[in-house]
């Protein structure tokens, strides 16, 4: 794998985390943001314990697994709370009228 490579590889995870951090009106897009943090994680977590010798083959089982469960209670919490609420907006939970 070349420099280039290596390097967006290591930035996917701060780029995600960055993602979050700027996009937080539809619990949507924060869903959305979420899962590329996993997914980036999935990607950079065996390629750092390649470097270093270590069993990767659980560590990506893992995160996978906690992935597919972030994935299907973060689907939950939304249709919960559209049905509710009516939408998904994040400012419509810090209300009263919801």
């Amino acid at each position: 794998m070349n420099n280039t490579a290596l390097t967006i590889m290591c930035l996917l995870p701060i780029l995600a985390m960055t993602n979050m951090l700027f996009n937080q009106t539809h619990f949507l897009m924060t869903l959305l943001s979420l899962e590329g943090i996993t997914l980036s994680l999935v990607l950079f977590v065996p390629l750092i314990l390649m470097n270093s010798s270590a069993a990767n083959t659980a560590m990506t089982v893992i995160l996978l697994t906690f992935g597919a469960c972030e994935a299907s209670l973060g689907l939950g919490l939304m249709v919960s709370m559209s049905r509710s609420c009516g939408n998904d907006m994040l400012k419509s939970l810090t209300s009263t009228k919801c």
